[in-house]
């Protein structure tokens, strides 16, 4: 059986895409079609051997045993939308016509997948994890993320508005639901490159710490802030979040940490987080999210768990908001942001394209593959509803029930 005829088997007799294979069998593409290249044998060796088909496929294509011509994007999302329903038994009789056991050999496994030791969440692990995806190299980041050099997602005021534009806005809202005055002291756990912090310095007078557990992230942020002359309100160190002394902030930023926590630890994350706060203060969380509070954290042994976030963990917005209130927080407000995180998603994928070569010459052709993947995947998993991006203020109280918020939100104008 030729690999075409497969593939219409499983999409359908009018696939949306076109097909084209090793064994010279192929399906023609519509005018500017996507199409689907399975160049070589280890393309379905991949897919046999993995656990999951998703992975399987993710291996094919950073080595490039399959590939795409055409737009990437718009091939998944195609495909993405076809309801496959294929019975069991049909795919027995599919898997024995293309070789049956013989696919059950696994080529060699791409050097990015992530293979990390020690037990979850330790503090060593946590680094290691972390290292695994930040540690890639700042001027990769650099060639995607643009010179704010923030990859968390942007806020867009329009369909027209700019990546740089956007993620600005990002932080002066956060900075505006924070009510960053003069003086005040921030601490922005798990900062990145330094964007929340060098925001509040330069714009609010704000003396801000930041803390990451990527050294590269750590140096690249602390060069920045002096190269911007402000060392004497700015610094970010490497550091844990939970090494950070308590009582001592006015207000805490976290934008793009909590994914990286463990859904076991949240708990601990948001009582550890409400214990470095003055009373008075407040907290911006800022993470993607489930769009409900079913099924696992996250796709164990999947493409994202392997190649991009290891040991990530996603929650609903329910169990987030009862994490804080549990902690001590008063939830004072709660904002989705999906739309926006695929419009930061379309610019990073961009960008990479933009850049591409210069990608492939920095970090090889299989991890520039790898962020591609990603970058795209998750863009039509934010499209689609699958995941979400919530922002939650929460308010530290204290015993006198202190009337920390205004009566109205006074960041919305």
């Amino acid at each position: 059986m030729q690999l075409a005829e497969v593939f219409t088997r499983i999409v359908g007799n009018d696939p949306p895409v076109g097909f084209r294979a090793y064994d010279g069998s192929a399906i023609p593409a519509g005018p500017d079609a996507p199409v689907l290249d399975v160049r070589d044998q280890t393309a379905l060796n991949y897919l046999a051997s993995a656990r999951r088909f998703e992975l399987g496929l993710a291996r094919a294509y950073i080595t490039g045993a399959v590939d795409v011509a055409g737009d990437l994007y718009e091939l998944m999302k195609k495909l993405w939308m076809l309801e496959v329903q294929l019975p069991k038994l049909e795919l027995v009789k599919l898997w024995s016509a293309l070789g049956g056991l013989k696919l059950l050999k696994r080529p060699p496994i791409p050097a990015r997948e992530a293979h990390l030791s020690g037990r979850s969440h330790s503090k060593s692990r946590d680094a290691d994890a972390i290292s695994h995806h930040y540690d890639v190299g700042n001027d990769f980041y650099e060639l995607f993320l643009g010179d704010s050099m923030a990859y968390t997602c942007a806020v867009y005021e329009s369909h027209d508005t700019t990546l740089e534009q956007a993620q600005w806005a990002k932080h002066d809202l956060v900075a505006r639901k924070l009510d960053l005055k003069p003086g005040m002291r921030l601490l922005d756990v798990g900062c990145g490159w330094g964007g929340m912090v060098r925001h509040a310095a330069k714009h609010y007078g704000v003396k801000a710490l930041g803390v990451t557990l990527s050294k590269e992230q750590a140096e690249w942020a602390q060069k920045a802030i002096v190269d911007q002359g402000l060392q004497d309100l700015a610094e970010v160190k490497f550091l844990d979040y939970r090494d950070v002394p308590d009582d001592e902030y006015d207000v805490i930023s976290s934008i793009g940490l909590t994914e990286h926590i463990g859904r076991e630890n949240l708990a601990s994350y948001f009582s550890s987080l409400y214990s470095k706060l003055k009373v008075g203060g407040r907290l911006l969380n800022h993470c993607i999210t489930k769009p409900d509070s079913k099924g696992p954290a996250i796709a164990r042994g999947g493409f994202i768990e392997r190649y991009i976030f290891p040991d990530g963990a996603l929650s609903g917005p329910g169990p987030l908001m009862t994490h804080m209130h549990d902690a001590g927080f008063e939830v004072q407000h709660a904002e989705n942001l999906r739309e926006h995180y695929a419009l930061t998603l379309a610019a990073w994928e961009a960008n990479l394209e933009r850049n591409w070569d210069d990608a492939v010459k920095l970090v090889g052709l299989e991890t520039a593959r790898t962020w591609r993947l990603y970058l795209v995947g998750c863009r039509l998993g934010f499209e689609h509803n699958g995941i979400q991006l919530h922002q939650m203020l929460g308010v530290k109280l204290g015993d006198q029930l202190l009337p920390a918020m205004p009566l109205r939100p006074t960041w919305t104008s």
